[in-house]
């Protein structure tokens, strides 16, 4: 370098020697820039990308979408309409292999866009996609989000256009997956391109599917109206619109437990219509929820065809088997746990005990009874046969799997189990025991830690019971005392113990306080033979199922896993046996004798009479069966009083009566099974409990006592009657004692004798109370200030 040399470069620390000008140099206190010299960066900075990094990195990720983008849009084609467009059947058969019907074709029909009305048009975009005509083909935000959900693992949810859910329906399948959105995306960019927005519209209100077999929104207005969709209002459009989203559970018909979860969508879809400047606020106001007409299946579908075929869709599509659109789509081969014999044996035993006594034509009331049944294996919770109405072609709901209806006085088997599994103890703090002495006078108030409530509910007929056991009082179901039982249990607990035998918790408010001890809850037949299974399983409980095995072509399909498990101790559920035995030797169910074999089981009737219950089983079959009152025009729930022929309709009498002749004929042949109990001690009271002087007066005492187990308890003199009717409870009265204050159920008390064995004998205590009927025992507990039923 023209002779010049550059510093010696040293290890030591630069020490200032003066200026250094040679070149352009720097000169003595000047810093030279990391980029002039080709200095690195050191420390934590090393770790930040620079400025050029970050845009190349920009721009690679650009250059990847964009190939991505056109490599995409030129690859996938428009492909020919989806095969499963073309109409397939599925197969039901029972359980032995034939058939019980075939479903699922195809019920469509074409329609251009001039021919549906414009306010259906307009509902359908204000459900779905209130931008369609100004938006492109996919909406990319919407769809990221789904797409990340997807791939994260997240809630699946649809982040498409009606562009896009028309390519699904007519190209492509329901299927949830990444490589379907992304042809899906492609397709519908390309089909925009090629056919104008009101023939992608046209196509999506012909291919949707919204229930009852429609395809297509012409054969949903048929289906639902009666009419043609140019003839749609924008009410019965908006109705029709809340389908696409989950056809059959918000058929009101067939689920009208889901009304509240209807109109919620039902009004989203009219406000969105306001809020675009298709309906005017004056109209909006003005108009009211159109009702949809009753189904009209195919004749194939008749008699209990259709409510079998939809209670086994229902179940694949509730319990995420099948997708709901899938399984329409058709070609499943279903076999059911429907037992063929034992079907016919319960069509048979309604048509003989209650359907023969029906005169519709002279008898208004007759119009308004529906009957439900179902039928459970205890040991295999599969369901062996249904009753779902006379006929599903004239009555469409389903009365087997409907939870509309209280269950009244069958709930209260499942407040005395959870008594025995707990431990609980009376106000007293003696433990609860089927011996257990309460106070059975008709609206006596309901005691909390020595205090009354305003909770007093009175018995059927206002009968005072005076001072009874608790397997006397399950003979006659006595309310008074099942509502002190279930506050002295707990409402908690009796929620907990429901529900691990087989009902629903969602279907028990917990808002209703003590009165759940009573029935007040809504369950369907299905539920309450699942829970009676259980009982009747010795307190093992297995989820229960209507199908065994599900293929399509050589595709078998997953089913559910039903592993057994334990609800409650045998000793309990077995106790719980024995009491709700002496029910059908001597209660309220003694026309459930007519089975000719050992049984067990618990009558319960609703408020108003409006609904009665029998729930009851034998080792090998638990069954329940309900009669309730619907009106068939408004389908508001009405009594049945004068129903059939008889003065009251309760659960002693057709419910009762048709469990007896159902259980022999579907058990016939088969070995007669005896209960195998294990109730550590003797069950059934040695003898009755002193009555009071005055058998309708009120009690000795306010609070209940054990009674020893080989004399009568002495009562002193009688209190001064409460006057005046019970105030309605408010509140939550059932805030329970300590449940450990009384010890075990079973141990330390003279009441409860250790050893095995059962007690076989019939309760004491006497007759019913509450009358006679033409059509078996009155059940003891109708009635009651809490609005609920009895049985």
């Amino acid at each position: 370098m023209d002779g010049k040399c550059l510093p010696k470069m040293s290890d030591e620390p630069h020490r200032d020697t003066g200026p250094y000008e040679p070149d352009g140099g720097w000169t003595s206190g000047e810093e030279p820039d990391a980029g002039e010299t080709g200095e690195r960066r050191s420390g934590p900075r090393r770790l930040l990308p620079t400025w050029r990094m970050v845009v190349g990195a920009v721009l690679t990720v650009i250059l990847v979408i964009s190939g991505g983008m056109v490599a995409g849009y030129l690859l996938v084609d428009i492909p020919e309409p989806n095969p499963h467009a073309v109409s397939q059947s599925n197969v039901y058969l029972y359980s032995d292999g034939s058939r019980i019907a075939v479903d699922g074709e195809y019920n469509r029909e074409t329609v251009p866009l001039t021919e549906i009305s414009r306010g259906a048009r307009r509902a359908m975009l204000a459900a779905e996609d209130r931008d369609f005509y100004s938006e492109p083909a996919v909406n990319l935000k919407a769809m990221s989000r789904a797409a990340w959900n997807m791939l994260t693992g997240g809630d699946t949810q649809s982040g498409s256009t009606i562009t896009q859910q028309y390519v699904k329906n007519y190209y492509l399948t329901q299927e949830q997956t990444v490589t379907r959105k992304v042809k899906e995306f492609f397709i519908a960019i390309k089909l925009d391109k090629e056919v104008s927005k009101d023939e992608i519209l046209q196509g999506y209100l012909n291919t949707s599917y919204f229930g009852r077999n429609a395809y297509g929104i012409q054969s949903a207005a048929q289906a639902y109206y009666g009419k043609d969709a140019g003839e749609l209002t924008a009410a019965e459009g908006a109705y029709l619109a809340t389908l696409v989203n989950a056809p059959s559970a918000y058929d009101t018909r067939a689920h009208p437990e889901n009304k509240d979860r209807v109109l919620a969508r039902w009004n989203y879809v009219l406000r969105g219509m306001v809020e675009e400047g298709w309906l005017s606020k004056a109209k909006r106001k003005a108009t009211e929820f159109p009702e949809p007409g009753p189904v009209k299946p195919s004749t194939s579908l008749s008699g209990q065809r259709g409510y079998l075929v939809h209670a086994v869709d229902d179940y694949l599509t509730g319990h995420g088997v099948i997708a709901e659109n899938r399984l329409a789509s058709g070609g499943f081969t279903i076999r059911t746990t429907i037992d063929r014999k034992k079907q016919d044996a319960l069509v048979d035993a309604v048509d003989e005990k209650l359907v023969s006594r029906l005169d519709e034509k002279n008898n208004k009331v007759d119009t308004y009874v529906r009957t439900g049944g179902t039928s459970i294996d205890p040991r295999t919770g599969e369901v062996v046969a249904m009753y779902g109405g006379q006929n599903f072609v004239e009555q469409y709901t389903n009365t087997a799997t409907a939870r509309e209806y209280q269950v009244g006085s069958t709930f209260k088997p499942f407040v005395f189990t959870s008594a025995l599994d707990n431990g609980s103890t009376t106000q007293d703090g003696q433990p609860i025991t089927a011996r257990t002495v309460y106070d059975g006078t008709s609206g006596r108030a309901v005691e909390v830690d020595g205090r009354d409530t305003r909770f007093a509910p009175e018995n059927e007929d206002e009968v005072n019971y005076g001072r009874v056991t608790v397997s006397e009082a399950t003979d006659k179901s006595i309310n008074a005392v099942y509502a002190q039982m279930g506050v002295d249990v707990g409402v908690e607990n009796v929620r907990e113990t429901a529900t691990a035998l087989g009902i629903p918790a969602d279907v028990m408010d917990p808002k209703v306080g003590g009165s759940i001890s009573l029935g007040v809850s809504p369950a369907s037949t299905v539920d309450m033979a699942e829970a009676y299974a259980t009982l009747a399983n010795h307190g093992m409980h297995r989820d229960h199922t209507l199908v065994t095995k599900v293929t399509r072509g050589s595709e078998t399909v997953d089913l559910p896993n039903r592993k057994e498990k334990r609800a409650v101790p045998r000793e309990a559920a077995d106790t719980t046996t024995a009491v709700l035995k002496s029910v059908v030797e001597g209660g309220t169910a003694t026309a459930a004798q007519s089975a000719g074999r050992p049984a067990a089981g618990k009558t319960g009737t609703a408020e108003d009479d409006k609904a009665a219950w029998f729930a009851g089983y034998t080792p090998d079959l638990a069954t329940v069966i309900s009669v309730v009152g619907k009106n068939p025009k408004t389908q508001a729930q009405e009594s049945l009083y004068k129903a059939a022929g008889l003065e009251r309709v309760n659960g002693g009498g057709p419910p009762a009566e048709i469990w007896g002749a159902y259980t022999a004929a579907a058990l016939a042949g088969e070995p007669v099974q005896s209960f195998d109990l294990d109730t550590r001690g003797p069950v059934l009271p040695t003898a009755p409990p002193t009555e009071d002087a005055d058998p309708t007066g009120p009690p000795a005492t306010d609070r209940p006592t054990e009674e020893p187990p080989t004399q009568a308890p002495t009562t002193p003199g009688d209190p001064t009657p409460p006057t005046g009717t019970p105030d309605p409870p408010t509140g939550d009265p059932s805030v329970p004692p300590d449940p450990t204050a009384g010890g075990t159920v079973d141990g330390g008390t003279t009441e409860s004798p250790t050893g095995g064995g059962t007690t076989e004998g019939t309760t004491t205590g006497g007759s019913t109370a509450g009358g006679e009927g033409p059509g078996g025992t009155s059940d003891g507990d109708g009635g009651q200030s809490t609005g609920a039923g009895g049985g």
